[in-house]
């Protein structure tokens, strides 16, 4: 039998309309985070496409952008017959690489790197970073510190003008977990904002690193802050381990862009 809304109860003709609003939300949900993977991938082949040659020593870096960045390599390993090596950063990462049968090394046999390949969470227009959402920022630091140059590829939207415009989850602070309390009240005496411990979604309690340490996040700082001072005095406080800003560190920064384009930054 045919009929309209118009005959509908109020209740239900608004159930609807928002069911419609909630489809239409979603559609452009997943039209944005497909833009932000094809990005991703975009600014991950051209920085492997630049900076990777036969017999290339490579940090690879960890995060979602670099999971295009390996299956590059590969295609590229597979194609070229190129002979590289690769360090990773994480477990995670290096297990990607054992998927893909690229060659794995460490440190201890392979401590000079030609490149690093890393994402970022965010990066300002000096090119400092911040790193270390998915935790893994010291590994990520050490390996970075061991190559010639350290490239960044991520997606138009870690691309920023200072540091924390967009990206509002804090600067990573790791820490050792006997800690945490202490380094927490001296970094509160010291700076402006918050420091949260992050917590596990999966488990009970806090996240562990892969190193076995805490994680605080440095939230609502003061973004004029001189960032060489301020993570050296960080670096100082017994207990850190290591922080997420990457200062001075970067020679080249791509973002993949909305059009399909790549967007480059040099420091």
């Amino acid at each position: 039998m045919f009929f309209n809304n118009f005959f509908l109860k109020p209740a239900l003709r608004s159930l609807i309309k928002e069911c419609n609003c909630l489809n239409f939300n979603s559609i452009i949900s997943l039209r944005k985070m497909s833009d932000l993977s094809a990005a991703k991938k975009k600014a991950a082949e051209t920085a492997v496409n630049e900076y990777v040659f036969n017999r290339c020593k490579i940090g690879v870096g960890s995060g979602s952008t670099i999971v295009h960045a390996i299956d590059r390599l590969a295609e590229r390993v597979q194609k070229e017959n190129l002979n590289i090596t690769c360090v990773p950063t994480s477990f995670q990462t290096r297990q990607l690489l054992i998927k893909y049968e690229l060659p794995v090394s460490d440190l201890e046999q392979t401590p000079v790197l030609d490149v690093c390949i890393d994402g970022a969470d965010e990066v300002d227009a000096d090119l400092n970073l911040i790193k270390g959402g998915g935790g893994c920022l010291l590994e990520e630091k050490i390996v970075a510190s061991c190559a010639k140059q350290l490239v960044i590829v991520a997606d138009y939207t870690k691309n920023s003008r200072a540091l924390g415009d967009q990206y509002k989850k804090g600067i990573p602070i790791e820490v050792v977990p006997m800690s945490y309390a202490p380094v927490k009240n001296k970094l509160k005496s010291k700076f402006c904002g918050e420091f949260v411990l992050r917590m596990a979604v999966m488990k009970a309690g806090p996240i562990i690193t892969d190193n076995g340490n805490f994680i605080l996040d440095w939230k609502n700082f003061d973004q004029t802050l001189d960032w060489k001072a301020v993570n050296k005095e960080i670096i100082q406080i017994p207990g850190v381990v290591e922080t997420g800003l990457f200062i001075g560190m970067a020679k080249k920064a791509y973002f993949g862009m909305v059009d399909g384009s790549v967007k480059t930054q040099e420091g």
